[in-house]
Parts: structure tokens; C-alpha cells; sequence
């Protein structure tokens, strides 16, 4: 049985306690504002977030960054005339209106106060990630005519698999993990149907089998596998990052230039790494010496070299991700390279909560 998330306990803790203090100050807001209905006086204050929060993109950690950005949203939109948002509009004088409302007694500024933090407090898995642009909203992997792509909300419009963007930031799942997969599935352009995994088990078969099997590496087949045992090992196998083989250069073109072995994506901060396997009989080793001048041979070698080092720094310049190359004296202890690799797959989820449990227990 998975463990349960003490900061999210805590959170639905100080839910509970907000929602009560909401209910026990409704008598006198209702009185002091002359509001009847709750719901309305809520629908006030929420309904307006995404008027004054530039949520798709604001990343947001506390509930007093939150009311800070409401507030100061709420300010500019008071002092600008017609002000627009999500395609409409509102008159200062409106805005103004509902500022005297939601200030009019000590009673209405707490519950003004304290449902922002509520709303806070229930939005929080949405509001503390980052969120991918809309170029970092997709990947695509696999060799020419045997690709695939992992969008986040895919949507297939006029013969095309895109993301719908206004969906992005209330996706389910952390980004890029085992649970991404699995409720996104994925899509081949021109094929309206998308591929889904109903199990860990359907997507890892799939993963081994499919996605990395034709590579022809025994270190990749090696690495996966292992990545393929460690997911099976994890308390909570859906929030652990996927391990992204045969990244695509050039995304969803039909033609790549390169391929980079391993990808993982950090689920909150959105953080890149990749895992190049280099050993010398592929990616150094020259044949067909025989009757070629010693420089001859070294330009080929030096060719080489070029073209590796050119593909890392093309992916950090074009993708930023930074890449960890493994050669032959690191692939001769395979299972050290995947303790590496595995510290890439804690993700960086646990650090960036806001520890609300020792704030509860502080209070």
C-alpha cells in the first residue's frame, strides 16, 4: 500500500480548518456585505483568479505569494480602464465596486483572505511546478518511420497530434513520469488513434520491446531493463520520471538528426539530462585502415570525435540538455552507470514542497 503524503495531509488539514472559519464568518459577511449566497460572494473572489493570476505560466509556492499576486493583479485591473483577460473585459468602475465590497469590514477582509489561501491550498500541485512552453510541451523518439511522441494533452486537429495548451497546467500527473504515459499515452502523427497503456506493466513490455530493442545496444537493453526493475521496485512507480529513449533532435520531422540514447526530464523543475552510451566500437573505432596514411587516420578519428562532441553541444544549445556521456571503461560496471543514472529518477518533487506538516505541527 503506497505511503501517504504527510505535506498533503497537512494541506487537506488546513483545508478542513479554513472551510470551518469560512462557515463560522458567513453571518457577518453576509450582513456587513449584503450578500446572501455564499456561493457568490466565492464565485467573487475565485471566479477572478485567472483575471489577475497569470496562471498558466506563474509559478506560485506559498499561499501568500498567491494572495500577493491576486492582490497586485486586482490593483493594476482597478487602475486600468477596460481591462482584458482571457478574452474579456471589465471596467475599473466594476472592479472598483467589488475592491469596497471585499474591504467594507474587518470580517469580509479575513474571509477575502482566507479563501485565497484555500484556494491556494487546493490548486497547490498546479501552481508550484513549472510549466513546459509550448516548443518543451512535446517530445518525440524513435528511428525514421518508427516514431512516437509523448505530448502532455494531446489533441489530433486537421490531420496533426498537437497539445491543447489551456489544458497543460491542470494535467493530472507530474510531467514526463510513468503516470504521464500512461494517462496521455502515445501518438503518431496521422494516426488519430493514440497508442494507451492500461498498465506499468503494458508501457515497460512496450518500452523494452518496442522503443529501445531496436537499437541494437546490449549497455541500452542492459540500462533499460535495470530501469524496467527499478520502476517495479518504487512505492509510487507512476511518479517516477521516464527514463526518454532515442530522443529526436529534430522533435516530430520526418527526418532526424540525431538521436540521444536516454533522456530524463525532472517532473517539477523541468530540468533535462541525457545519457549518451559511447563505447569505442561504435562511436570511436575506425575500419578499413589498410593503406591510409597516418594522417588519413587521424582526420577520420578527428571527424569523429567532432561529430559526438557536436551532437552534445547541439542538444544543450537547442533542447538545454545537458548530457552525461558513459564510455567503455564506465560501461564495463554497467550497474554503476545505472546508479548514476538512478539518481536522476528521485526527481526534485520532495524538495520543492512546502513543508506543510512542520508548519502544522509548529502552529
Amino acid at each position: 500500500m503506497a505511503k501517504r503524503d504527510p505535506n498533503k495531509t497537512a494541506r487537506n488539514k488546513r483545508d478542513a480548518e479554513i472551510t470551518e472559519k469560512l462557515k463560522a464568518l458567513w453571518p457577518m459577511v453576509s450582513a456587513d456585505t449584503g450578500i446572501d449566497d455564499q456561493q457568490s460572494l466565492n464565485a467573487l473572489i475565485g471566479g477572478k483568479a485567472a483575471t489577475f493570476i497569470d496562471l498558466k505560466h506563474t509559478v506560485i509556492r506559498s499561499a501568500d505569494e498567491y494572495t500577493s499576486h491576486y492582490l497586485a493583479g486586482f490593483k493594476k485591473a482597478r487602475e486600468t480602464d477596460g481591462w482584458t483577460a482571457g478574452g474579456t473585459s471589465f471596467s475599473a468602475e466594476t472592479l472598483k465596486k467589488n475592491h469596497t465590497t471585499l474591504t467594507i469590514s474587518k470580517a469580509v477582509k479575513e474571509y477575502f483572505l482566507l479563501f485565497l489561501q484555500r484556494s491556494f491550498l487546493r490548486h497547490y500541485d498546479e501552481l508550484v511546478r513549472e510549466r513546459p512552453s509550448a516548443a518543451d510541451a512535446e517530445v518525440w523518439i524513435g528511428q525514421n518511420n518508427s516514431d512516437y511522441g509523448l505530448l502532455i494533452t494531446p489533441r489530433f486537429k486537421d490531420g496533426n497530434w498537437e497539445n491543447d495548451q489551456s489544458e497543460i497546467r491542470h494535467f493530472p500527473k507530474l510531467y514526463w513520469t510513468i503516470g504521464h504515459v500512461l494517462t496521455s499515452g502515445l501518438v503518431v502523427q496521422g494516426d488519430p488513434k493514440p497508442m494507451v497503456f492500461k498498465t506499468i506493466d503494458a508501457y515497460l513490455d512496450f518500452f523494452m520491446k518496442v522503443l529501445v530493442r531496436p537499437s541494437g545496444s546490449k549497455y541500452e537493453r542492459d540500462i533499460a531493463y535495470r530501469y524496467c526493475e527499478y520502476v517495479k521496485s518504487q512505492v509510487n512507480p507512476e511518479e517516477v520520471p521516464l527514463l526518454i529513449p532515442e530522443l529526436r533532435y529534430n522533435g516530430k520531422d520526418k527526418k532526424h538528426k540525431y538521436r540521444l540514447d536516454f533522456c530524463i526530464i525532472d517532473p517539477v523543475n523541468l530540468r533535462k539530462v541525457g545519457i549518451e552510451l559511447s563505447p569505442w566500437s561504435t562511436h570511436g573505432q575506425l575500419k578499413g585502415t589498410a593503406g591510409k596514411t597516418q594522417q588519413k587516420i587521424n582526420d577520420e578519428a578527428l571527424a569523429n570525435f567532432e561529430k559526438e562532441a557536436s551532437k552534445m553541444r547541439e542538444y544543450f544549445q537547442k533542447h538545454r540538455i545537458t548530457t552525461l556521456i558513459y564510455t567503455d571503461t564506465n560501461l564495463a560496471k554497467i550497474e554503476t552507470v545505472f546508479e548514476e543514472i538512478a539518481a536522476y529518477l528521485q526527481g526534485n518533487k520532495k524538495v520543492s514542497q512546502l513543508e506543510f506538516n512542520l508548519i502544522q505541527e509548529f502552529l
